[in-house]
């Protein structure tokens, strides 16, 4: 394997993990997946309008580099035997 191809392949790990953190820190609107790891019970915590304004800029520039990052890879994949 390249370089380029073990860096995007931890990239791609490390921003699936980041994402899939920053969606379930996201205040519930009640009955869905962050209320089941505990999500509801802290209401006050996530009620700041400005916290959760930031909380999905920070989580929509993990989704796109983990969408770049998949695409590069798969490009890579394609291109470069």
């Amino acid at each position: 394997m390249t370089a380029l191809k073990i860096v995007l392949l931890v990239l791609i790990v490390l921003t699936s993990i980041l994402l899939t953190l920053t969606v379930l820190m996201h205040k519930g609107k009640g009955g869905g997946v962050s209320d089941m790891f505990g999500g509801g019970l802290s209401s006050t915590a996530g009620s700041s309008g400005v916290a959760e304004r930031n909380l999905n800029r920070i989580t929509l520039g993990i989704m796109i580099m983990w969408v770049v990052s998949i695409v590069g890879f798969g490009l890579m994949q394609k291109w470069v035997f």
